[in-house]
């Protein structure tokens, strides 16, 4: 038992950089840092808007921008779980 746990460590002590596991996971699933990425755009510029917001009430303001932050993340996953789906069953590998 102790031999299978050891290549399990050795295997993960071998790739240890954030950067090479952030691009490991950016090649795997690229949907979800698209995703991260739009949410902190669609913050970013509701939080630009909020001084320009004129007679809205910042209540209001806030719901758009929840609203328009969530619908990004909600259509990053929903494309990733369609490239996914897409990539198993249209191209299918090789067994």
């Amino acid at each position: 038992m102790s031999s299978s746990q050891e290549s399990v460590f050795s295997e993960y002590e071998t790739d240890t950089s954030q950067t090479s596991k952030l691009l490991r996971k950016f090649k795997e699933t690229p949907f979800v840092p698209i995703g991260m990425a739009g949410f902190a755009m669609v913050v970013g510029y509701g939080l630009y808007r909020l001084k320009h917001r004129g007679e809205m009430k910042m209540s209001l303001h806030l719901i758009h921008m929840r609203v328009a932050a969530q619908g990004f993340v909600v259509g990053a996953i929903t494309c990733g779980v369609l490239y996914s789906m897409f990539r198993e069953h249209v191209f299918k590998p090789k067994e």
